[in-house]
């Protein structure tokens, strides 16, 4: 099969835009031993929505969805603005700093921001679309 440099290049763009926005939050907002990483927070829970939305609004008008927005956005910098192995890491730095309740609450805090920014976001687009 062969591959689509414009499709390529669209991830890598996406990409280099979602690491920069990444790194932007993580230094406006470090983390501390012993306190909630919002930054990575953040940026999950943004990432999510914005993937909801844009995988949302691509079903909901597939022909008219330009072919390279999907990996430009989604797979480029959605990709590189979510790091969920980060907030792994997070949560094992909070465990072994003895913060169990924190960890917990920041680990299932974490999935459920997540799972509501979809949902929310999903049904957003939904009712937007229906109005148009």
């Amino acid at each position: 099969m062969p591959v689509d440099q414009r499709e390529l290049a669209a991830i890598f763009l996406g990409g280099i835009a979602g690491a920069l926005a990444r790194a932007g939050v993580v230094e406006a907002l470090p983390v501390h031993p012993g306190a909630w990483p919002w930054a990575t927070f953040l940026v999950n829970i943004a990432g999510a929505a914005l993937l909801a939305a844009l995988m949302t609004w691509a079903h909901e008008r597939a022909p008219s969805v330009p072919e390279h927005l999907p990996p430009l956005l989604g797979t480029g910098f959605c990709g590189a603005l979510t790091t969920f192995s980060a907030m792994q890491l997070e949560v094992l730095r909070l465990l072994d700093g003895g913060d169990v309740a924190l960890a917990g609450l920041y680990a299932v805090g974490s999935v459920a921001a997540g799972l509501a920014a979809v949902t929310l976001t999903s049904g957003a687009v939904r009712r937007l679309e229906v109005r148009t």
